[in-house]
């Protein structure tokens, strides 16, 4: 009998995984994907790493992997403007220090976040089955039969959805969802540029929506770009030298000359948010509980929190011997997780629809409310605590302490 199994090896999985065996070694873990190792290593992506999750990596021991390829966001700025504007006035700065030395956060590859998780977890004993699926499960009152696309067959005490947001294991628990098309596509790819970024991010205000240029070592940047979905097919799909032209209307050329430096992809944008976060035996993760739009760079530090705060509430369950899979356990961390998803879920998509039009009146009432903010030094305090995830409850690894 395992205790818990895991679906989906992304950098959810992964470490509640390694939180959970590094706190409890006794713990029988092992993790599902779909995926084999080398398809982690494909990933063109970077993240925002929070210092609440650098905190938490760094307890789970891969932050020192990542240090040569993380970017600390040393300040942001935030314009908003047309697209064929020739001055993007900036609206709102933002210093990029939580503490002294500490800066709000860091991009980082996915790959190497992603890979530097599953080498830790197989270090620790998490048992990985892969490339393989969850075809269904049931429950009874003691226990979770899995049954495996193999046709192997797996019995835990506790089944984690953390398999995206669109979720299988989600669909086959019977958990409905709450969700919207904001008919937007975020199209993502990596630059090169002739001039240093000096740590510098920010996020341009398009009538199309968000355009955010976030920086990566060297002179390089990451670009989430978004587009109607026309459109971002359009660009994704055609010749590169036209992509580039439409990617330097919107970078401009402070930067110098660019070209691409790595894929493009565009991927659909939605608000998802379950209705519920557990089930009999049953508990949803990441993405598969809450996918929001990438406007304030939040998705991925909330699959983080998720983690930090069902790890903890999985290990206080099992030290006191009690029935990690019992629903007043799981009720624990819905409790703890919902409402903080619901809100930022809620937050984000007010935001989109605020920035992401051409309308002169809206245009004027947010660009005097983020001047406002600008003049507001308490109120800048409090964002960028937010968006190092270091605001409410916050649990103990994403303070830097082990559970």
């Amino acid at each position: 009998m395992l205790d818990v199994v895991i679906g989906g090896g992304g950098y959810v999985g992964l470490s509640l995984a390694l939180a959970l065996k590094q706190s409890e070694p006794d713990m029988k873990v092992a993790l599902v994907d779909l995926r084999p190792r080398s398809a982690i290593e494909n990933d063109p992506r970077a993240s925002a790493i929070a210092a609440a999750a650098s905190r938490m990596l760094d307890q789970l021991g891969v932050w020192h992997q990542l240090q040569d390829d993380a970017q600390p966001i040393n300040d942001m700025i935030v314009t908003d403007s047309k697209l064929h504007d020739s001055v993007r006035p900036v609206y709102l700065t933002f210093d990029g220090e939580v503490e002294e030395g500490e800066p709000f956060a860091h991009m980082v590859p996915n790959n190497r976040m992603v890979g530097a998780l599953h080498d830790e977890a197989v270090r620790e004993g998490v048992t990985i089955i892969a490339p393989e699926s969850i075809d269904d499960f049931s429950t009874d009152a003691a226990s979770v039969t899995i049954r495996l696309r193999s046709g192997e067959m797996l019995h835990s005490r506790l089944l984690v959805a953390a398999d995206g947001v669109r979720s299988k294991l989600r669909g086959l628990a019977g958990i409905p969802v709450n969700r919207w098309d904001y008919k937007q596509s975020g199209i993502v790819t990596t630059v090169a540029h002739e001039r240093p970024h000096n740590g510098r991010a920010e996020e341009h205000f398009l009538p199309s929506g968000p355009f955010a240029i976030l920086p990566l070592t060297g002179n390089r940047s990451s670009i989430v770009w978004t587009e109607k979905p026309l459109e971002a097919q359009r660009l994704v799909n055609g010749d590169e030298f036209t992509f580039e032209i439409e990617l330097e209307r919107r970078f401009g050329r402070h930067l110098g000359e660019l070209s691409l430096d790595g894929p493009r992809a565009a991927f659909p944008l939605s608000l998802t948010l379950a209705r519920s976060f557990i089930g009999n035996r049953f508990v949803l993760a990441g993405d598969a509980a809450h996918g929001i739009h990438p406007i304030a760079g939040q998705g991925l530090n909330y699959g983080f929190k998720d983690v930090a705060a069902l790890a903890e509430v999985l290990v206080d369950a099992h030290r006191l011997g009690l029935d990690i899979g019992a629903a007043h356990i799981l009720e624990r961390y819905q409790t703890w997780r919902r409402f903080d998803t619901y809100r930022m879920g809620v937050t984000t998509d007010m935001l989109n629809r605020l920035f992401s039009n051409d309308f002169d009146v809206v245009r004027g009432v947010r660009d005097f409310g983020l001047g406002l903010v600008e003049r507001m030094p308490f109120m800048k305090k409090m964002f960028i605590g937010e968006a190092a995830g270091t605001t409410g409850t916050t649990p103990k690894l994403l303070i830097g302490n082990p559970i």
